[in-house]
């Protein structure tokens, strides 16, 4: 029996299945809001708020119209949709009232199932019983807060994957047939005196390579994982006048930056965000840097712009080509490469370039910010550069940072399990070490967990969630 039901049934012992209510549409006005209700007594709750029918006797799935009343006071016109547990997301009975959008009437309602026995439900608190009802593992109950959290297509993408069970069911696969092989090796223990072998080391030494393998994908995958959930930083840096701020407008598609003649117009860092293939970029633009400029306020815009440069994702150094030497993009090259900055060369002006100038530097993009050409070609360079093609194409990519740290504490534990093959270890040492890669694999899922994690976890949610 999976932990978490048996952490379920314990907390209804304690009182725990309390019916729980909140608005489940984000804070203010609009057209509709929806009120959720989830818990033992909803539907006397909904009756007694909605007295032209007896809501427990009315079909699942069903929706109802009519008047909410409190006593006698009117409180909206709405519809009631029923989901009776098992078959609802919480896996409780479960109402949503979706009412006019006004502030104060979604107050009333609140407080009228406030007043009927119900409580303000806490952040994910929703998602958390849907959890514990075993209607999803924990990894597909962090996936409806990414699902919320989406703001690009690849987001949205990751997001849906895991929901369905695409991250799960590939961990479950490796749980599986490690309990099959820990439960031959922990038979050969309760034999030990007749010097038994029911489990295959060859082949288990091929699972847990594989097992390995696949684990080591998804530990490689967080940094794709990352960029679909945080977006890249880009940092456009170069000397005052190369072109920075018009890159930005024309990447952008408005005039977010000035533009001027005189250096040192960009004084401090401008941020904005483009979406390229269903990926963020959020875009820096930097004040120009150069020796001191005698000027305080764009010396200290020069230092914001290093740093910038330094903790960015990867930097576009754009340079004038009538005026750039190649000496200097040599020293430029080896300062980047000396701090291990991932970097663009883009050579800007190339409408105006009065001589055909050789660099020694093959990788430099050429662009005219001013008359938009080579944009999209920057764009796609900027993708790839920074996206593994490969891998954006695989289905399970890791997000969460608590699901890298439980798949490195589970690679470490294989790789002592290839070595205690190799050694030819006994039984109960590759027993231990198996039980301790189980253990970071039900972390990842939630069939291991403590009530600590699991309030952690959800309180990152949206109340109503």
């Amino acid at each position: 029996m999976p932990f978490y039901y048996l952490r379920f049934m314990m907390n209804k012992l304690t009182g725990w299945d309390d019916t729980i209510v909140a608005v489940a549409t984000p804070p203010g006005t609009g057209a509709i809001a929806v009120i959720r209700l989830s818990g033992k007594d909803t539907f006397s709750i909904g009756s007694s708020l909605f007295p032209s029918k007896n809501i427990a006797s009315q079909l699942s799935h069903t929706l109802h119209v009519g008047m909410l009343k409190d006593e006698e006071k009117e409180l909206d016109e709405v519809v009631l949709a029923l989901f009776k547990g098992p078959k609802s997301f919480t896996g409780e009975d479960t109402i949503e009232i979706s009412c006019h959008g006004s502030t104060f009437v979604q107050q009333q309602i609140l407080e009228a199932c406030i007043a009927r026995g119900a409580r303000l439900a806490r952040a994910g608190e929703f998602t958390q019983r849907a959890f514990l009802n075993g209607k999803m593992d924990l990894t597909q109950a962090e996936a409806v807060a990414d699902i919320i959290a989406a703001n690009t297509e690849a987001s949205q993408k990751a997001a849906l994957h895991n929901i369905r069970g695409g991250f799960s069911h590939e961990l479950s696969n490796m749980r599986e047939q490690l309990i099959s092989f820990s439960a031959l090796i922990e038979l050969e223990l309760d034999f030990a005196t007749e010097d038994v072998e029911f489990a295959d080391r060859e082949k288990f030494y091929a699972l847990i390579k594989q097992i390995h393998f696949s684990v080591n994908r998804l530990i490689a995958s967080f940094t794709l994982g990352n960029v679909i959930k945080n977006g890249v930083s880009v940092a456009i840096i170069g000397k005052p006048n190369a072109g920075k701020s018009t890159l930005l407008n024309v990447l952008l598609n408005e005039e977010r930056a000035i533009v001027s003649a005189i250096a040192g117009t960009t004084r401090d860092t401008i941020e904005e965000i483009i979406n390229i293939n269903g990926i963020l970029f959020r875009l820096i633009d930097t004040a120009g840097i150069r020796e001191d400029s005698g000027d305080v306020i764009e010396n200290f815009g020069i230092e914001k712009s290093l740093g910038k440069m330094r903790s960015a994702d990867i930097v576009l150094y754009i340079f004038d080509v009538n005026t750039e030497t190649d000496d200097n993009l040599k020293t430029q090259q080896s300062a980047f490469e000396k701090e291990n900055i991932k970097y663009i060369f883009v050579g800007n002006k190339s409408d105006i370039k009065q001589s055909e100038q050789k660099y020694l530097s093959n990788d430099i993009l050429y662009i005219s910010a001013k008359n938009n050409e080579g944009i999209d070609e920057l764009k796609q360079v900027i993708f790839s550069a920074t996206v593994n093609a490969n891998n954006y194409a695989e289905n399970n990519i890791i997000t969460n940072t608590r699901h890298l740290a439980s798949l490195k504490n589970i690679s470490n534990s294989l790789s002592v399990i290839k070595d205690g093959l190799d050694r030819n270890v006994s039984g109960d040492l590759l027993s231990s070490d198996i039980r301790t890669a189980l253990y970071d694999l039900g972390e990842i899922t939630g069939e291991v967990t403590n009530e600590d994690k699991l309030d952690f976890i959800f309180s990152k949610f949206c109340i109503g969630k």
